[in-house]
């Protein structure tokens, strides 16, 4: 699977702290095994954003997502569940 970054993506994931940034790594290394594994929480959205899915980085930590090809992703946003869903 190929991982394509939304520059606002990029933009927020420089804010991150280095602790938040190395966890982003491990879930990110996660999803390339298996989307769906149960630690990520992977699950559809619903209303403005249905097109999207999401999963948990730590915490109240999200990535938003949505599916660019069969064989690729877009990672769109990464924040706090608060801020994603305001």
């Amino acid at each position: 699977m190929i991982i394509l970054l939304h520059k606002n993506f990029k933009k927020k994931y420089q804010k991150l702290s280095k602790n938040k940034q190395e966890k982003f790594k491990e879930k990110r290394n996660l999803f390339l095994n298996n989307p769906f594994h149960p630690q990520l929480s992977n699950h559809s959205l619903r209303g403005e954003h249905s097109h999207l899915r999401s999963f948990n980085v730590s915490g109240d930590l999200r990535v938003l997502y949505e599916q660019a090809r069969q064989d690729a992703v877009l990672f769109i946003d990464i924040d706090t569940h608060s801020n994603l869903y305001k």
